[in-house]
């Protein structure tokens, strides 16, 4: 048995997104039937990114397991001759059993364009939203910097989303107009909500428009309501450029913001431990931070997870193959105990191992 990754190139028009759906045909249907021809055993891919109906795509990734024979780099070649011509594999490569397109750590790229001009351009339909009203750039430049960074993107997806967690990090995002009178939203990040971009893109147009000033975006990202931001734009316009994968993880995984401001040292992980540094946070957001950088690490191969609550808290740990419990309070707040939870990770005393960084930790029991 071996897993194939394959990059994924596609023009949305005719399709009704990327996950099987009942009321239409979609991209993993159209992957799955001629792979499944292909190889000649029952094949189900598992997407990335599961793209909205009508959404592009330059490089969406899929991975499927397979017995056969086919050289990995081939299987590109002779997927495409069986494909329609709106979709097509870009490389096909073998990558570890353990790789999952939805639990590796990447970097996801998006573009959103706009043909601003007064009248529509045919050749532009399929492809970019158009608008009529001149938009200021500059305005929609200084409004998508309150976005940059880790923050709660819960005004910025649908009310149906399923995501049990609102917080996402963007590392860039940038908005230029071409020469051809199309206007380029790009938007790099570390993943993204059910219409994040759309709804993005949409309160930007609002912004460009003059219906608010650039300042209001940060208003309308504190306010974490759906019912505050801009309107979910066309999906027609939008196309996934790229995922990068991390290959390793990042010796400092940093997140700040008006709310909370930590780092994530990883440099030990080969020693089994991460030291997770919280500079500052507020009350109300301690729990959430803790329970996902902490799932982080250790999905990253922490066994220990070492916290330390500078200014407001003293430090604790946490991490999936402690034991132990105690009644010892952590920290000059005393906000952390043995006994509260965090997500998947329960805080008790330490188990005095040598890679403790510092006196006066807690650590934690990974249940589930």
């Amino acid at each position: 048995m071996k897993r194939i990754r394959l990059t994924v190139a596609y023009d949305g028009t005719n399709y009704c997104g990327w996950q099987l759906q009942p009321n239409g045909i979609t991209i993993e249907e159209v992957l799955n039937r001629a792979l499944s021809e292909l190889l000649k055993e029952e094949i189900q891919v598992v997407g990335a990114s599961r793209t909205d109906s009508g959404v592009h795509a330059m490089g969406n990734i899929a991975v499927f397991d397979t017995e056969s024979r086919i050289p990995p780099e081939k299987i590109c070649f002779a997927l495409n001759q069986r494909l329609p011509e709106d979709v097509r594999v870009q490389k096909s490569e073998e990558v570890p059993l353990t790789f999952h397109p939805r639990k590796a750590n990447c970097v996801k790229t998006y573009e959103y364009k706009i043909l601003n001009r007064k009248i529509d351009m045919p050749l532009n339909r399929l492809y970019c939203h158009f608008c009529y009203f001149d938009l200021d750039v500059e305005k929609m430049r200084r409004a998508a910097a309150f976005l940059v960074g880790e923050h709660d993107f819960k005004s910025f997806c649908t009310v149906r989303t399923q995501a049990e967690e609102t917080v996402r990090t963007i590392y860039s995002l940038t908005v230029d107009r071409g020469a051809d009178d199309v206007i380029v939203i790009r938007i790099s990040g570390s993943g993204f909500l059910y219409n994040m971009v759309r709804i993005i893109t949409g309160t930007l147009v609002k912004i460009g428009m003059g219906v608010w000033p650039p300042e209001y975006m940060e208003e309308i990202l504190e306010a974490r309501d759906r019912a505050a931001a801009g309107p979910t734009i066309p999906a027609k316009g939008l196309t996934l450029v790229s995922m990068e994968y991390e290959k390793e993880p990042a010796d400092c995984v940093r997140g700040e913001n008006r709310h909370w401001s930590y780092c994530l040292d990883q440099r030990h992980l080969s020693e089994g431990y991460s030291v997770l540094t919280i500079e500052r946070c507020e009350e109300g957001e301690l729990d959430g931070v803790l329970r996902r950088m902490i799932h982080q690490a250790v999905r990253n191969g922490a066994k220990r997870v070492y916290v330390t609550d500078t200014g407001l808290t003293g430090p604790a740990s946490a991490g999936p193959e402690a034991a132990g419990t105690g009644e010892r309070t952590c920290g000059a707040a005393g906000r952390l105990h043995p006994g509260d939870k965090f997500g998947y990770y329960r805080l008790a005393e330490p188990d005095g191992g040598d890679e403790t960084p510092a006196d006066g930790f807690l650590t934690a029991v990974y249940e589930g």
